[in-house]
């Protein structure tokens, strides 16, 4: 740009200084001449910085809970696919009957004393699981099985196809216990303890289960995307 200017001012310069100049030209040979052109090049427009990545505009965070990779947990896309009844407020809607498939499992060398709950979202939008399922084995129409104080890091949202985790621990040895071959099942809504009403959903034992041997107090852990958080606290916490 110093040189632009430069060749804007010999434009200003008055008759007599025009004159000398077109005298030393015809005393030198082309040479200034041939300066005089360099400033057209260089005063050609600059170009311009590398143009930013197409993603550059999408929020950093991680990717939607609609996406095939989004986290359960999901507990802070800004963008969540579905909103709570009502809400409104960036939150995903809880889980329902309609939503999960559910299937139930052990541990080899565990003598049946805990079970696995594993949740799959069947739909094509995610939900969260929202705090411990409510839990009550055989026919039992009372209170549902305690929860363990094992709370994740993150509430459990879940994507389609993806999955989440309760564990149960069900007797302690030397405990009087009863056999059960079923199991029932209620979710709960954002508010801690809601639903606690709601009609549940009976739910047999896989074959690979059978039966289940389940002493006076029974406990449940909360909703985890992660299978190895739930099994950490339910081996590694006094609750085999």
């Amino acid at each position: 740009m110093r040189t632009v200017r430069k060749s804007w001012k010999t434009y200003t310069l008055g008759a007599a200084a025009v004159a000398a100049l077109l005298s030393s030209a015809a005393c030198d040979s082309d040479g200034g001449a041939a300066r005089g052109k360099n400033p057209t090049a260089s005063g050609a427009p600059a170009p311009t910085a590398a143009a930013s990545p197409s993603g550059a505009a999408s929020p950093s965070g991680p990717p939607s809970p609609s996406g095939t990779t989004a986290r359960p947990g999901g507990d802070g896309g800004a963008a969540g696919p579905s909103q709570s009844a009502g809400g409104g407020d960036g939150t995903v809607a809880a889980c329902n009957d309609n939503d999960l498939s559910i299937d139930t499992s052990g541990w080899r060398q565990d003598s049946g004393r805990h079970l696995l709950i594993t949740a799959t979202n069947l739909t094509d939008k995610a939900c969260t699981l929202y705090h411990h399922p409510y839990v009550r084995f055989g026919t039992d129409i009372g209170d549902p099985v305690a929860p363990t104080d094992s709370k994740p890091r993150a509430v459990a949202t879940i994507g389609p196809k993806e999955k989440a985790y309760a564990g149960v621990f069900v007797f302690r040895a030397g405990q009087q216990t009863r056999t059960v071959t079923s199991f029932s099942l209620g979710y709960q809504d954002r508010a801690p303890d809601s639903n606690r009403e709601a009609a549940p959903l009976d739910i047999r034992l896989s074959e690979e289960v059978g039966t289940l041997t389940v002493g006076p107090n029974p406990r449940v852990t909360y909703w985890n995307t992660d299978l190895r958080a739930v099994e950490d606290f339910l081996f590694r916490s006094g609750n085999s």
